[in-house]
């Protein structure tokens, strides 16, 4: 662990209990090197999780954490933030907490612009409880819930996000963490709700299950596929239909929920409500 980073771990928790080969730990890594980048005062940062494999970060991290409920943690993040706004609250959620059984929240959160700062990781599956396919599984993936593979089609998360009135979105993954960490940093300085898809790996298995080799493997795969917006702009449509986009995919200047908030307070303190 780099020196400098070691003030935001609970190091006597460690080491981690996720999977070998698991890339939680280096989208941890990217989210403290990002705060660390912003200068968050660490009594002054919350971080609040669900449940899954990716909510189990704030276990580690040495800050104010919240371990809550399946799919709540932008519900309780709302409560920590709206009673408090001088506060920087981080979400850290999975696939399956945040785009299924939390997604109602997901798109309420949006909606308002609340100050959140939301790190969705992404592994595809339901990892924690046994394999299950997730919202964001792809269309044909196997999973122990699709053995003969996965009908539905998956979201594109960081589209509905932007569609529900997120001001800040966008997309990075655990093959290249320098952008991954200037991602994070850019939705810590956005006033508003900020929305960053990070890329996992579940070599165990997602990865297993669906042939994609080993962890390496799976990162080189991410490595190959991932692109950045501004490639993109410069490929044809057929070339782009295999890839997956990164970087930040929109931001937007838009009033912020507890800052109109504090102004219905005001007018009814002033007695004239």
């Amino acid at each position: 662990m780099l020196p400098q980073l070691e003030k935001y771990f609970r190091t006597e928790r460690l080491p981690h209990i996720w999977c070998p080969g698991c890339a939680n730990g280096i989208i941890v890594k990217s989210l403290v090197e990002a705060i660390d980048k912003a200068g968050l005062d660490q009594d002054k940062t919350v971080i609040v999780s669900g449940i899954g494999c990716s909510s189990r970060a704030p276990g580690y991290l040495n800050f104010n954490t919240l371990h809550t409920v399946h799919g709540r943690a932008i519900a309780f993040a709302t409560g920590v933030k709206v009673a408090n706004p001088e506060l920087n609250v981080i979400v850290v959620t999975g696939d399956g907490d945040g785009t299924s059984i939390g997604g109602n929240h997901l798109i309420h959160g949006a909606r308002r612009n609340l100050d959140l700062t939301v790190v969705l990781f992404n592994n595809n599956i339901y990892g924690m409880t046994g394999g299950q396919y997730s919202p964001m599984s792809p269309h044909g993936a196997k999973a122990t819930t699709s053995p003969y593979g996965n009908v539905e089609r998956p979201f594109d998360i960081c589209n509905l996000v932007t569609a529900s009135g997120a001001s800040y979105v966008a997309r990075g993954n655990s093959y290249n963490t320098g952008q991954l960490t200037n991602l994070i940093y850019k939705g810590l300085q956005n006033k508003g709700f900020s929305f960053v898809e990070a890329l996992s790996t579940c070599p165990v298995y997602f990865g297993r299950k669906n042939k994609m080799g080993k962890a390496p493997d799976m990162l080189k795969w991410q490595k190959d596929v991932c692109i950045t917006k501004e490639a993109a702009s410069r490929m044809t449509a057929e070339e782009r239909a295999e890839k997956i986009i990164t970087g930040v995919l929109h931001h937007e200047e838009m009033p912020e929920y507890t800052e109109l908030y504090q102004k219905v307070i005001d007018k009814c303190q002033g007695g004239r409500a």
